[in-house]
C-alpha cells in the first residue's frame, strides 16, 4: 500500500535477560551462563549496537518461576542481573543503542521507580525505557509480605495509577531549573519545582523528585499486556507495545485495535510503536533452519516443558495425558492473553498436551521466524506492509552464535532493501523510535 513505501522497520532485542528458550543454553557451543556473565552480556549490548538496533529489552520477574523443582532446576533463568543495577552499566559501554527494562508496578513503589528510571535516563544520555507491567507470577507476592497476589483488576487499576505518579514525578523540575550559579550561590530556581502531592486510591506521594527531569522528557514507556485492560493501558500510556500475535491475521487484528484506541484515547497512533516478539532461527537454507529448531526444541526436557506451558496457562496440567487432547483449562488470576492464545493454537490445530508443552517450552507460543536471511527479511517486510507491526522484538534461540547471525546476515539484508537504518540518526530511544520528546505539563 503507498502509505507504506518509506516505512522501515524498528529492532528491539528481547533478552530475559539472555534467550527466552527454555533449552537455549544448552545449545553446543554456547555461553550457558549467559544471563549472570556481565563480559557476555556487555559483549551481546555491543553487538547489537553495532546491528543499530534500537533497543537492548531486558525482562524481569521478582520471584523464581512457579514450577515444580525437577522443572526449575533445569531452568537458567533463576538466577539474573537485576535490570536496573546491569542497565547502567550497560551504559557506560554502549553509546546509541536503547536500555529498556521491565519494572512492575504490582511489586514496587512509584517513587523509587521514578526515581530509578531517571537515573537511568541521565546516565545513558537519553536512552532509557520503562517496560511498565503487572506482576503475572503469583509466588511474587510472598516475597512481598502478602499471602495472595492481587486481582487481575486490581493489578491493572493499580498500575494506572501507578503510571501517572511515576509520569507526575517526572515533572517534578523545570528542564532548566538547576542554574547552578556560582556566583551568587544560587543552584535551583525554585519557581520552576513543581511539588506532585499525589492522593489516589492506591498511593499517596508528595514528591518531588530529588532527581534531575530526564533526558528524553519521559523515559520511553513501553508495555506487554494484550488482554482488554492491557490493550486499554497501552492505548492511554504506551509509546510502544511489545506484542504476541503469532500470526500475519492476529498481528493485524491486534495493530488495528490498538492503533484505533489510541487515536480515541486522543494521541497521535504514530506515536505508539507496536513491536511483536520474534523468535529467529536462521540457516543457509529452510531445511537447515528448521533442523537447528528441532534439534533445539529436542533438549527441552519434558519436565519443563510441561512446567513452562503450566506457567504460561496459570493451571498445573502435569497430571494429565501428553497424548491426549488440552484439557478444559479454567480461569485464573494468571496472564490472561497468553493463557486465550495458547488454547485456542491447541484447539485450533488439533495438539496434543505433549505438543502444546513442546511449542510452549521453546518459544513461549511467540511468532516464529524460521529460515535463511532473506526468507527472513521477506516475512519481516510482509508483516510491515501489512500494517501487522512496525517491527519486531528479536528473541535470539541461542547465544552467541544466533544474536551474531542476525547482525552479520539479516540486519544486511533488511538494510539492503531500505527496511532498517544503516546508522543511528539520532542519540536517544525517542529519537530511534521517531517518538517526540515530552513536555513537561507545568513549565513551558
Amino acid at each position: 500500500m503507498a502509505s507504506n513505501l518509506h516505512r522501515r522497520l524498528h529492532l528491539g532485542a528481547f533478552m530475559r535477560p539472555a534467550i527466552i528458550h527454555s533449552a537455549g543454553w544448552r545449545w553446543p557451543g554456547g555461553f550457558a551462563d549467559a544471563n549472570f556473565n556481565f563480559e557476555h552480556l556487555k559483549r551481546f549490548a555491543q553487538t547489537l549496537e553495532r546491528g543499530c538496533f534500537d533497543a537492548f529489552f531486558m525482562a524481569d520477574h521478582l520471584a523464581v518461576l512457579n514450577m515444580p523443582m525437577e522443572a526449575l532446576k533445569r531452568s537458567a533463568t533463576v538466577t539474573s542481573f537485576d535490570p536496573l543495577t546491569l542497565l547502567p552499566a550497560l551504559a557506560v559501554v554502549t553509546e546509541r543503542i536503547g536500555l529498556v527494562a521491565t519494572a512492575s508496578t504490582t511489586y514496587n513503589e512509584p517513587y523509587h521507580i521514578a526515581r530509578k528510571f531517571a537515573s537511568l535516563d541521565h546516565l545513558s544520555n537519553g536512552r532509557a525505557g520503562w517496560n511498565l507491567v503487572t506482576s503475572a507470577n503469583p509466588h511474587e507476592a510472598w516475597n512481598f509480605s502478602r499471602d495472595d497476589h492481587l486481582e487481575h483488576a486490581d493489578r491493572y487499576r493499580r498500575a494506572r495509577e501507578f503510571y501517572e505518579v511515576v509520569t507526575g514525578l517526572w515533572d517534578s523540575w523545570a528542564d532548566d531549573a538547576f542554574v547552578r550559579d556560582q556566583a551568587s550561590g544560587v543552584f535551583f530556581d525554585p519557581a520552576k519545582l513543581h511539588v506532585l502531592d499525589h492522593r489516589g486510591p492506591e498511593f499517596q506521594v508528595r514528591g518531588p523528585l530529588n532527581v534531575a527531569r530526564p533526558v528524553q522528557g519521559w523515559p520511553v514507556i513501553v508495555q506487554a499486556g494484550a488482554s482488554e485492560a492491557g490493550r486499554q493501558i497501552a492505548a492511554e500510556t504506551a509509546e510502544a507495545v511489545f506484542g504476541a500475535a503469532n500470526t500475519l491475521a492476529a498481528g493485524r487484528e491486534f495493530y488495528a485495535d490498538v492503533k484505533a484506541r489510541v487515536r480515541a484515547a486522543g494521541r497521535d497512533p504514530e506515536h505508539l510503536k507496536i513491536l511483536p516478539g520474534a523468535f529467529v532461527v536462521i540457516g543457509d537454507t529452510l531445511a537447515a533452519a528448521r533442523a537447528a529448531k528441532k534439534r533445539l526444541d529436542a533438549l527441552v526436557h519434558p519436565e519443563s516443558a510441561i512446567a513452562s506451558l503450566g506457567v504460561l496457562l496459570g493451571h498445573d496440567v502435569s497430571g494429565c495425558p501428553l497424548d491426549g487432547p488440552l484439557p478444559e483449562i479454567p480461569e485464573t488470576n494468571a496472564s490472561r492473553s497468553s493463557r486465550a492464545k495458547l488454547v485456542a493454537m491447541a484447539r485450533d490445530e488439533g495438539m496434543t498436551l505433549r505438543e502444546l508443552a513442546q511449542y510452549a517450552g521453546g518459544s513461549y507460543g511467540l511468532l516464529e521466524f524460521i529460515g535463511t536471511p532473506a526468507t527472513i527479511a521477506d516475512a519481516m517486510e510482509e508483516w510491515l506492509m501489512s500494517d501487522a507491526c512496525d517491527g519486531f522484538n528479536i528473541m535470539f534461540p541461542f547465544l552467541p552464535q544466533g544474536l551474531d547471525d542476525f547482525v552479520t546476515r539479516v540486519v544486511p539484508e533488511l538494510q539492503r532493501r531500505g527496511l532498517f537504518r544503516h546508522a543511528y540518526e539520532g542519540t536517544t530511544l525517542r529519537d530511534h523510535l521517531g517518538l517526540p520528546r515530552i513536555p513537561n505539563r507545568h513549565f513551558t
